[in-house]
């Protein structure tokens, strides 16, 4: 196993698990004592670990100056932030910023409503694309090729409302181009509902999403359009602070928009 390898491991551990000695990370990972104490006293001349009171290891501040930089030069986390909180304010419920992550998405930044139950993803969790709100935000405008690749990969099932047939999903991901925002109808957690909208960059490519998610349903139409024109309104004035410089909502969904306009 290669020292890289070692050392991500080491660190997820510490970071799932919280301060463990060092035969606890040995056990844990099957490695030898030997290799954890060194691995663990470089890692701590890098202030990406640190012994604490009792002695045993801990994550360091270092790992956290790190992912802050790597959320500056993302742009998202500070450019949402203003529009998370006033969404939140204005509708009790928590407001999620995700980001593209391979075939993947990731929670990077969220702000919490006024609601008692609060039912959200916490920062820095990790899911697919083929299902929640601002996964299928983010599919429903990935290019053709990117879309089929992941919708003919295993979709694995979470609830019993999650999309798990290659048919069913492309027919949703259609829905979505057309109104613009997609619906979660609790596809990942039972009793967790959501509404999302993308966010793209300079080429219209979408590298994340905005959505609000809760313990109140929520259901294409009318009802919903309020929470849309929020979202919405945050979402295409984050994409032209990234260079977006196309008519919004995106052009399928502004597409599908006028032709219901002119109907």
């Amino acid at each position: 196993m290669s020292s890289v390898r070692r050392t991500i491991q080491v660190l997820d551990l510490l970071a799932r698990k919280g301060a463990l000695g060092v035969r606890s990370v040995a056990q844990q990972l099957d490695l030898p004592v030997g290799s954890i104490h060194r691995l663990l006293n470089d890692l701590e001349a890098e202030a990406a670990v640190e012994r604490n009171a009792e002695g045993t290891w801990q994550l360091g501040y270092r790992l956290l100056d790190i992912v802050e930089l790597q959320l500056d030069g993302l742009g998202f986390q500070r450019l949402a932030r203003p529009f998370c909180e006033a969404i939140a304010a204005a509708v009790g419920e928590t407001v999620n910023v995700n980001v593209t992550s391979g075939d993947g998405c990731v929670c990077i930044d969220k702000v919490r409503g006024n609601e008692s139950m609060q039912l959200d993803w916490k920062v820095g969790s990790r899911g697919p694309l083929h299902c929640g709100g601002a996964a299928k935000a983010i599919l429903a405008f990935l290019s053709d090729a990117d879309q089929h690749r992941i919708v003919n990969a295993p979709l694995p099932r979470f609830t019993p409302n999650t999309i798990t047939a290659a048919s069913a999903l492309r027919e949703e991901l259609e829905r979505i181009r057309k109104r613009g925002y997609s619906i979660d109808n609790q596809e990942v957690v039972l009793g967790v509902f959501c509404v999302a909208v993308p966010i793209v960059d300079r080429t219209g490519r979408p590298v994340g999403a905005i959505s609000v998610s809760g313990p109140s349903p929520k259901a294409p139409g009318s009802t919903v359009q309020p929470l849309v024109d929020q979202l919405s309104a945050a979402a295409g004035e984050i994409s032209r602070r990234l260079g977006y410089a196309g008519s919004w909502p995106p052009k399928s969904a502004a597409m599908a928009h006028d032709i219901r306009a002119a109907s």
